[in-house]
């Protein structure tokens, strides 16, 4: 049978996050720093806007760009925090959360052949989403001694004449880190001078800590050569209402709604109804989970570097990467003793990439005395291999 699986498909290997899962979910007492989903539920008025919507029968398709009323309120939402202007009815689309979102970008822009750089440690979707939409990933490495920020003098160094694409994730999952304006600017100049479209997804601009997040677009000349992916997932607790949304030059957003409303038709129509409701209302919801998650990262990072996990500040998200060379295992090694030993999953930073050998990724969307627990574990466990 492996004969009719597409070469394509073969070429990309399964997900490195998913084995841990499924092993911890055959374990015992596991404390699981792995999974990147909120332990908070969906703010109270945005699950009773989506009662409301299932009580007045609304449960028929939205038009394929999303609800008016909901891509009004991405444009508000982005005007308000951003001071950026998108048209709802040529320049937003409404997805089936960031991950649609992404593999439509992609698949609007690239050829089979084109070159598409992508920074890695990054989302595991990066890189197969670009193999799977016939392009080239060039993928490029990034260090703890930069904060694993990409440099604009590292991306250049990869452009050859056929890239076309620049794809970014920050804040980043898995490391936590987030660009300076500084090197931002760089990174523009390089795309300007080549020429490069950027794709970049934000889905975690609103979990920042300390600093303010940069929204791509609002760069110099970027809003013609830029589509921003966001969405609710992780600032709003909204993982299973499987709700993104892409913003961009109309010509752009028009081609990504051709492909949408081929495959997905529209995104869940309660999900858009309460959503269009309520997100402009629901910032003290989301500063009091943002500010729990700045409390658990304090906790997390100091426990790591108290322990001889060597940890740099992660200044978004909601994920730590500490290196695990004092252990004297790799990272792989590393994990299945600690889940095996201890109860305690973390997830490889190889998963993410090359570039993240060495290191673990562990998630701090769990509770603070979960995490607690997980760091006495933790220190039981350097005891033994410390």
């Amino acid at each position: 049978m492996r004969d009719f699986v597409s070469r394509r498909v073969q070429s990309v290997p399964p997900s490195g996050i998913r084995r841990y899962f499924d092993i911890s979910a055959t374990m015992h007492d596991v404390i699981s720093l792995g999974i990147g989903e909120p332990d908070f539920v969906t703010p109270q008025p945005i699950v009773q806007a989506g009662i409301r919507s299932l009580q007045h029968g609304d449960t028929h398709y939205t038009s394929n760009s999303g609800l008016a009323e909901l891509r009004q309120a991405v444009a508000d939402y982005l005007e308000r925090l951003y001071g950026i202007s998108y048209n709802p009815d040529t320049e937003v689309l409404i997805t089936v959360g960031v991950s649609e979102a992404l593999y439509l970008a992609l698949l609007a822009l690239i050829n089979p052949r084109d070159q598409v750089i992508v920074p890695e440690p990054c989302f595991v979707s990066y890189t197969p989403g670009v193999v799977f939409t016939g392009g080239e990933p060039i993928v490029i490495g990034t260090s703890a001694e930069n904060d694993f920020q990409v440099t604009a003098t590292e991306i250049e160094r990869a452009i050859t004449p056929a890239t076309k694409a620049l794809l970014i994730g920050y804040p980043n999952n898995p490391t936590g880190a987030v660009l300076t304006h500084e090197r931002l600017l760089e990174i523009v100049s390089v795309a300007e001078r080549h020429n490069l479209f950027v794709i970049s997804d934000e889905i975690y601009d609103r979990l920042v800590y300390g600093i303010e997040h940069t929204h791509f677009a609002t760069l110099p000349n970027m809003r013609p050569r830029t589509v921003v992916l966001g969405g609710f997932s992780k600032s709003h607790a909204m993982t299973g209402w499987r709700l993104g949304y892409a913003v961009g030059p109309a010509e752009i957003i028009a081609a990504m709604r051709k492909i949408h409303q081929y495959l997905i038709m529209s995104a869940p129509t309660t999900a858009q109804i309460a959503m269009a409701e309520t997100l402009n209302v629901v910032d003290d919801e989301v500063e009091r989970m943002r500010c729990e998650y700045d409390r658990r990262r304090r906790l997390l990072v100091n426990g790591f570097n108290e322990l001889g996990l060597t940890c740099f500040e992660p200044r978004g998200a909601f994920y730590a990467f500490p290196s695990v060379r004092a252990s004297g295992l790799d990272e792989e090694t590393f994990c299945q003793k600690l889940l095996e030993e201890e109860q305690v999953a973390v997830i490889p930073g190889s998963a993410f990439g090359a570039s993240g050998a060495g290191f673990v990724r562990a998630c701090y969307a769990t509770s603070y005395e979960k995490l607690e627990k997980a760091l006495e574990r933790m220190y039981r466990f350097m005891q033994r291999y410390g």
